[in-house]
C-alpha cells in the first residue's frame, strides 16, 4: 500500500491523453521489436502511487516524474532516465536498474532492497534514509549523492567512488565495501 492509499492501476492513470496501461503495452512491443511498439516517454508524468510491480520500462524515458510511493517490485528499468525524479517512499526491491540514470532525483525512505544498481548514476542524488539492503552497486556513480541514514547492510559496494558522497550515520555492517575510493568523512 502508497503512503496515502492503495496504489493506481495504470488503466486508471493518463498521461498526454494516452492510458499508462496503453503506454506500458506499447513499450514492451518496443522493446520486442513487434509492430506497434513504441519507447514509453513519460517524461514529468505523476506517477505517484502507480502499481508498476514486474514491469518493463527498459531504456523508458521517466526524467522528472513524480513517482513518490510507487511501486516498482521486480520491475526491469534498466538503462531507463530516471532523472529529477522523485522517489520518495518507492518501492524498488529486487528491480534491475543497470545503467539507470538517477541523477539529482530524491529517493528519500525508498525501499531498494536486493535491487541490481550495477553502472547506476546517482550523482548528487538524495538517497536519505533509504533502504539498500543486499543491493549490488558496483562501479555506481555516486558523485555527491547523500546516503545520510541509508541501510546498506549486506550491500556490495565495489568498484566506487565514494570520496565526494555523504555517508554520515549510513549502516554498512556486513556489507562488501572494496576497491573503492573512500569518501571524506571514512567509512566504518
Amino acid at each position: 500500500m502508497g503512503l496515502f492509499g492503495a496504489l493506481r492501476n495504470p488503466r486508471s492513470i493518463a498521461h498526454k491523453g494516452k492510458r499508462l496501461s496503453d503506454i506500458l503495452d506499447a513499450h514492451v512491443k518496443f522493446h520486442r521489436g513487434q509492430p506497434g511498439g513504441e519507447r514509453a516517454d513519460l517524461a514529468g508524468a505523476n506517477l505517484s502511487r502507480a502499481d508498476l510491480r514486474e514491469v518493463n520500462l527498459t531504456k523508458a524515458n521517466l526524467s522528472g516524474c513524480n513517482l513518490e510511493s510507487a511501486d516498482f517490485y521486480s520491475s526491469k528499468l534498466s538503462g531507463a532516465d530516471l532523472s529529477k525524479c522523485i522517489l520518495r517512499k518507492a518501492r524498488l526491491r529486487k528491480c534491475d536498474l543497470t545503467e539507470v540514470k538517477l541523477v539529482a532525483s530524491d529517493l528519500t525512505e525508498a525501499d531498494l532492497s536486493g535491487s541490481e544498481l550495477f553502472r547506476c548514476d546517482l550523482t548528487q542524488a538524495v538517497v536519505r534514509n533509504a533502504i539498500l539492503r543486499g543491493t549490488v552497486l558496483r562501479q555506481a556513480v555516486l558523485r555527491d549523492t547523500d546516503l545520510t541514514g541509508s541501510d546498506l547492510a549486506l550491500a556490495s559496494v565495489r568498484e566506487v567512488d565514494l570520496s565526494s558522497a555523504k555517508t554520515d550515520q549510513a549502516n554498512l555492517s556486513q556489507a562488501v565495501v572494496r576497491d573503492n575510493k573512500k569518501p571524506h568523512n571514512e567509512l566504518k
